[in-house]
């Protein structure tokens, strides 16, 4: 495990940075793919944890929930509109070849919530913030203490190609709303975090990179509207 900041570590993986866990006092966020069980749950022994709290539903961050939650004996927690994918009462979204295959490869059984998360809840001293586009009930959990941010996948900090490092919007593919997902940014810029922590690609500490990604978002938008009056 890393440490991150003042109770907060990264599990290690294989493919570091590719399908993050962490953990947060005894609060585990995500749990990757199914495929992931042994390595969380080996980095978690001799450690205590109460809870597995997910940021969103998809294959690649509930993947090992099921299997994880037994075999500590822990409840899990969901987003409040992401909970009937989670249980299985609908299918993960968005509804593509996309995710169904993501399904198939990586991701694990339905699963009862024990605790539906909804905006303001408090997990680890982490503030729960709906931040819906990526899906539904994509949540963020902010500590405003030291300005710390677990963004499941509002950003990725890595090409899904390469492998390097670069700050960048989740593929629209694997999103239910792109515009919905950028007012989301947004709302994590407005939050002005020090330490980003992603689904996928390793901890944002320069927050300026944030605000450059932003400002580029808007102008795109500024250039495309006079078009639309216009057109």
């Amino acid at each position: 495990m890393r440490m991150l900041a003042k109770d907060v570590w990264q599990l290690s993986s294989f493919f570091q940075n590719w399908f993050n866990v962490y953990l947060v006092e005894d609060v585990l966020i995500d749990a990757a793919t199914r495929w992931s069980k042994r390595r969380i749950l080996t980095q978690l022994q001799g450690r205590s944890v109460r809870l597995l709290a997910l940021t969103h539903c998809h294959p690649d961050h509930q993947g090992a929930a099921a299997a994880v939650c037994e075999q500590l004996g822990v409840p899990l927690a969901c987003p409040e509109d992401d909970v009937p994918a989670m249980e299985g009462r609908a299918p993960m979204l968005p509804q593509n070849l996309a995710i169904r295959l993501g399904v198939k490869m990586w991701g694990g059984p339905k699963r009862h919530v024990d605790w539906t998360l909804r905006q303001g809840d408090s997990i680890g001293g982490f503030r729960v913030i709906h931040a819906p586009g990526h899906t539904p009930g994509h949540s963020i959990f902010f500590r405003a203490a030291d300005g710390v941010a677990i963004v499941g996948d509002v950003l990725a900090n890595m090409s899904y190609v390469t492998g390097r490092e670069v700050l960048r919007e989740p593929p629209a593919l694997f999103t239910t709303n792109v515009e919905e997902n950028r007012c989301s940014i947004r709302l994590l810029a407005d939050l002005k975090p020090h330490v980003i922590c992603f689904g996928h690609g390793p901890p944002l500490r320069n927050p300026e990179l944030l605000e450059i990604l932003v400002s580029k978002q808007s102008q795109r938008i500024l250039k495309v509207t006079p078009q639309l009056q216009h057109g």
